[in-house]
């Protein structure tokens, strides 16, 4: 029978005087009553004002009845109240086969279950009720135990710890113990409850165990745990990981001395599936902190190596993590592995290339410890990996870098050698070709439209108001230099998209295209200036300065970016890429250079002339505020 809107309300908010009205009677009243053709809570309504009652085991759509509504609100009295007029209740599941015991344990309200427990225990029915309660599972295989520590009330664990111990040893349908739902919910209270129990399951999904959870929750639990069970610390999983693992992988160093405290020192050499250690995990992470505490623990873990025969190290130059290399290099005891080749012959320079990883490979270079020779199992160099990379800027990085350290290409013939397929920077080319026409158009055009809407305006002559002076002259000059390289960059950029010349010939009208583009934005920046400072009078000198200083810093700041972005290695070091190719140094690699990646020496030289340009641009725009 459904409940009635009435009771359930009443229920609900615990009114315990206005449940017992409504429940006053002879149930077999009822029962007529709805034999009558009141079934509907508003039937039922209607039978409540002709005398008629409510009973007991009334149930929701979800078959739960008043002692569960009572009980997940925690209304203590009106648990008393119902289980005096029906004990029978206590024992009752809704269709989930969630017990009162369950909703209480799920809400939290200690109180409610020591009411239901002693209700229990009174019950002189059936004298194993007390029983059967605590053990009752749900339809996922909870028990209360696991409802409460899911949810991290840490009172309502310790009320049923005290009640039933053994509790913690149960796991439910999927094999999950209480203990480790209570670490999930970070409740230090629900876990240090469980943890008293000794023979408590620490069980969870996969195989983990509790402390696996732990060490990415809170280092107090972990201490917690390994205080009850230093076992937990050798424990693996269904991947065969450690919680060592875990706690290398999320970096907490607090965590890893805490394992390391505890656990005996094999736990530091246990490898996963892959072969991976907790020190392989660290490194790939890049947990620099980490990865120091377990080389100053177990040095010798240095030498673990994974299912691909590949040390730490490799697994740092993978996933470009320069803090590992950093302090690799500055280690005595770990030079050996710089050179070291996993089952295919890759070192970690190899690795680097091979992953476009063009600051890890700086650093190695820097370091003077790796060798650019060494041939891998395909009889490659890491030279020879760069023809796999994907990205134009990563390439020509890669090339730059390992030619300034003297590094080699593979012997082979050199018309077998094959240019480098740049797919990628040829579709940006033909798409930024567009864009940049019609930004030089608009140049062009507001420039020109500047040259007649003069700063100062025309007297009565037609003649500028402001001719002959000095900043209005520059401000001529300078717009009649955007509005030509404006019109020359639109130009280049037609022509080259238009046309159907040799590929290195379309590269050279874009990139003069570029340098007339730039030029024309640069002297549009400059007129700006000149045009203010034309029209503002010598007693507003710090406007001008000011103005000035705005397009200064400007300029500063948009070529550090570019530079900083665009520039394929370091200023000193594209220069001496510049100079060796220049001077015939490493005359053969220079040639496969310019065979294989023709673009990447074009590229150097007019990066370093942006930057030559460029501050030439920014000094003028100096000395000019400095001028006047």
């Amino acid at each position: 029978m459904f409940m009635c809107s009435e009771l359930y309300i009443a229920a609900f908010e615990g009114r315990t005087q206005e449940v017992t009205r409504l429940l006053s009677g002879d149930s077999s009243t009822a029962v007529v009553a709805v034999a009558n053709g009141h079934p509907s809570p508003r039937g039922r309504s209607h039978a409540i004002h002709q005398g008629l009652c409510c009973i007991t085991r009334e149930v929701t759509a979800q078959q739960s009845t008043l002692l569960h509504i009572a009980a997940s609100q925690g209304h203590c009295e009106l648990i008393a109240e119902l289980c005096l007029r029906d004990a029978a209740l206590l024992s009752l599941a809704n269709a989930s086969l969630d017990t009162p015991l369950h909703c209480t344990a799920r809400a939290g309200h200690a109180d409610a279950i020591e009411a239901i427990v002693r209700l229990a225990r009174e019950d002189r029915v059936e004298d194993d009720l007390l029983r059967a309660l605590l053990s009752s599972k749900n339809k996922a295989g909870d028990t209360a135990l696991h409802e409460a520590a899911r949810h991290g009330h840490g009172a309502a664990v310790e009320t049923l710890m005290k009640l039933a111990p053994e509790m913690a040893s149960e796991v439910n349908g999927v094999r999950v113990s209480p203990l480790y739902l209570a670490v999930m919910s970070r409740s230090v209270r629900a876990v240090a409850a469980i943890a008293g129990y000794r023979d408590a399951s620490a069980a969870g999904p996969d195989s983990q165990n509790a402390l696996h959870a732990a060490v990415l929750q809170s280092s107090e639990i972990v201490s917690l745990l390994l205080r009850w069970r230093p076992a937990l610390a050798t424990d693996i999983d269904d991947n065969k990981s450690s919680p060592l693992h875990f706690a290398s992988s999320d970096g907490d160093c607090s965590v890893v001395q805490e394992i390391l405290t505890y656990a005996p020192p094999s736990t530091s050499y246990l490898q996963d599936t892959e072969g991976l250690s907790a020190l392989h995990v660290a490194a790939s992470m890049g947990n620099l902190p980490v990865v120091r505490l377990l080389l100053q623990s177990y040095p010798a873990s240095a030498d673990i190596r994974d299912s691909y025969g590949r040390s730490f190290l490799h697994a740092a130059v993978v996933r470009g993590r320069c803090s590992i290399i950093s302090h690799a290099i500055k280690n005595r005891m770990l030079e050996r592995l710089f050179n070291e080749q996993d089952m295919q012959g890759n070192t970690p320079l190899h690795l680097a290339v091979q992953a476009g990883e063009y600051k890890v490979v700086s650093k190695l270079l820097f370091s003077g410890k790796v060798q650019g020779h060494i041939l891998n199992n395909a009889g490659h160099t890491p030279f020879d990996l760069v023809e796999n990379s994907t990205g134009f800027f990563s390439m020509a990085s890669l090339v730059v870098k390992l030619f300034v350290s003297g590094s080699q290409f593979r012997p082979q013939r050199q018309d077998h050698i094959k240019q480098w397929n740049g797919q990628d920077i040829m579709k940006w080319r033909e798409v930024t070709s567009k864009n940049l026409a019609i930004v030089s158009t608009l140049v062009a055009t507001v420039a020109f439209s500047a040259a007649f809407n003069v700063p100062g305006s025309y007297g009565s002559d037609g003649k500028a108001n402001l001719n002959g002076n000095r900043m209005y002259n520059t401000f001529l000059l300078l717009v009649t230099v955007a509005v030509t390289t404006a019109v020359m960059a639109t130009i280049l950029l037609i022509y080259g998209k238009a046309s159907r010349s040799p590929r290195s010939r379309s590269w050279i009208t874009f990139v003069l295209s570029l340098y007339f583009l730039w030029l024309s934005l640069l002297s549009m920046m400059l007129g700006f200036y000149t045009a203010i400072a034309a029209v503002v009078s010598d007693n507003k000198k710090p406007i001008r300065t000011a103005v000035a200083r705005v397009i200064y810093c400007g300029l500063y700041i948009l070529m550090a970016l570019l530079t900083e972005l665009a520039m394929p290695g370091s200023l000193v070091g594209v220069l001496r890429f510049v100079v060796g190719v220049c001077s015939g140094r490493q005359r053969h690699v220079k040639k496969q250079i310019s065979r294989q990646y023709p673009f990447v020496i074009m590229y150097a030289i007019n990066m370093f002339l942006f930057v030559v340009v460029n501050t030439i641009a920014i000094s003028v725009v100096d000395t000019t505020a400095s001028l006047h």
